[in-house]
């Protein structure tokens, strides 16, 4: 049995009412509060190293980025998702072992490299916020990040994904603990939000060495929202369910709109 499911359909339902919600939280964060919003416990920020003197030059006139407390306030939090869902107790174990592996395809070597290190597109140009969260019943891990990159480079990034269903539909990985992985790639629909949008599903099946069979699930899913770029994952063993990343998706947009909104106020 998975709860997913039931998580998804309680944060649709605080979807459909957010806006009030957003503006008062955003207000909250922008406004005359210095105290500010508690950041979440499992949520960072940090700031990336001075862009190159070109870069500085071509966005002097381009809207100011967004600060590490409005990134922070940006992300998804277990509150928002409810049970099961709890702050992140620690890398999850597929993730050293399955993650690791090798092929020959360049573009499927890319795809394993980068679900591992979870950096598809370098070094933000501005701050960035990440928060991690297990789900507590099944030990699926799910990861959301908000970050400024150039958008051209995500874009570039977009279309990538977007053919990887097609260039690596179906490839065989070797795990140096895990053995040989059949792995199967596919697109997965996203809601219409946001600017620009990808997503996927990759699921990795093998067996373990007294020939038990394992099914790792990864999805993968990038939303650009003006500068701002959303990048989440959630995975694991079992079942793992896309409708909780095509809500949390729609809802995260919408809520990093309305941050977006009050910042460019008060500029």
């Amino acid at each position: 049995m998975t709860h997913t499911p039931a998580a998804a359909r309680a944060l649709l339902a605080s979807v459909l009412s957010v806006s009030a919600l957003l503006t008062t939280a955003a207000c909250s964060v922008l406004g005359n509060d210095t105290a500010g919003p508690a950041a979440p416990a499992s949520a960072t920020a940090s700031s990336s190293a001075a862009t190159p003197a070109a870069e500085q030059s071509s966005s002097a006139t381009s809207e100011p980025g967004l600060s590490e407390e409005q990134l922070r306030a940006a992300l998804i939090t277990e509150t928002d998702l409810g049970q099961p869902w709890i702050p992140t107790r620690g890398v999850a174990i597929w993730r050293d072992g399955l993650l690791k592996s090798s092929t020959k395809n360049a573009d499927c070597r890319r795809l394993l490299d980068v679900l591992y290190t979870e950096e598809l597109f370098g070094t933000p140009a501005g701050p960035r916020a990440v928060v991690a969260l297990d789900d507590a019943y099944s030990g699926a891990q799910l990861r959301y990040q908000v970050a400024a990159y150039r958008p051209a480079d995500v874009d570039r990034t977009l279309k990538w994904l977007g053919g990887l269903p097609k260039k690596c539909g179906e490839f065989t990985a070797t795990a140096k603990k895990d053995g040989v992985q059949k792995v199967e790639v596919d697109a997965l629909k996203l809601p219409e939000t946001g600017d620009a949008r990808q997503a996927l599903r990759v699921t990795m099946t093998g067996e373990t060495p007294d020939h038990q069979l394992t099914r790792l699930t990864l999805d993968v899913a990038v939303v650009r929202v003006g500068e701002d770029t959303i990048t989440l994952t959630n995975g694991g063993f079992g079942d793992v369910a896309s409708e909780l990343v095509q809500v949390v998706v729609e809802f995260g947009v919408n809520r990093l709109t309305e941050i977006q909104k009050q910042g460019r106020v008060r500029v």
